[in-house]
């Protein structure tokens, strides 16, 4: 029996992509979500019915307000995670080892 050499796409990557696949779908759940919220405000206020180009537009509005906040979220933790946070509130002292 001949050993096989594990394939370019390793368990990490693997994992990785399932996150990433659940994490955009959250992203597409809550953009949907906050598209059918809007136009409902819309209307109840007195706007006219939502086109597709409107419908459209709010939605890649939401979906990238979405995106921008999770990834300003995830860089916020991680730089506190990782102590950037305190080397930046002691300019000029080095770094603790």
């Amino acid at each position: 029996m001949v050993p096989q050499r594990p394939g370019p796409v390793g368990p990490a990557l693997i994992s990785f992509l399932k996150r990433l696949l659940v994490r955009l779908a959250i992203i597409g759940m809550v953009a949907a979500v906050a598209t059918w919220a809007v136009s409902l405000a819309w209307t109840a206020i007195g706007g006219g019915p939502l086109g597709l180009h409107g419908l459209i537009a709010l939605s890649l509005g939401v979906t990238g307000t979405v995106a921008l906040t999770w990834t300003l979220m995830a860089l916020a933790f991680k730089s506190s995670r990782e102590g950037w946070d305190d080397r930046a509130d002691r300019p000029g002292k080095p770094d603790k080892p």
